[in-house]
């Protein structure tokens, strides 16, 4: 595990093949083989910078643990004090919202129950998640652990509306 950064390697070559029950035995696509990277992004409520040090590297520790309880191996967590990016395979069996909607819930009761911010915290209500290709995993996985580095040339904004633009959508006003 890097500084402040949560880090997973290992079991992120192994494929989730799960057998469709409908399906006969020796058919080659009776099972679900699914690999799906996915970048996620979002920030606290109203942009509030509450996620410094040690309450940065705990929450990202918590939220790794919630992701493997919902099937989704985390292979980094990490961001500044105003938001987080997780790079996750995703459960076949989940969707992005709810695997997000989850996360952020079981999170800010975690830190609110435990005291661990200054104020009562919270995320934004939205979020941004992008499919990564296998061969660009390294990369983002390098754009994610850079976070601290990369915040001292481009505010949150400027960064999320570059990555909503990257992936071909448009950014809100």
């Amino acid at each position: 595990m890097l500084a402040g950064i949560r880090t997973q390697s290992g079991i992120f070559n192994k494929l989730v093949g799960l057998p469709l029950q409908s399906a006969k035995r020796n058919e080659p696509m009776s099972h679900v083989y699914s690999k799906l990277w996915i970048h996620a992004v979002f920030a606290t409520k109203d942009g509030t910078p509450l996620l410094n040090p040690p309450l940065d590297s705990r929450l990202h520790n918590f939220i790794h643990e919630q992701l493997l309880e919902l099937g989704c191996p985390s292979r980094i967590i990490n961001g500044t004090s105003d938001h987080i990016h997780m790079l996750f395979l995703q459960n076949p069996g989940r969707s992005i919202t709810e695997i997000v909607r989850k996360i952020k819930h079981a999170s800010s009761c975690w830190v609110n129950q435990n005291n661990l911010a200054t104020q009562k915290f919270g995320w934004q209500k939205g979020y941004a998640a992008f499919a990564v290709s296998e061969s660009q995993v390294q990369r983002v996985f390098d754009y994610i652990r850079n976070q601290k580095t990369h915040h001292l040339k481009e505010s949150y904004t400027k960064e999320i509306h570059h990555l909503i633009e990257l992936h071909g959508l448009k950014p809100l006003a």
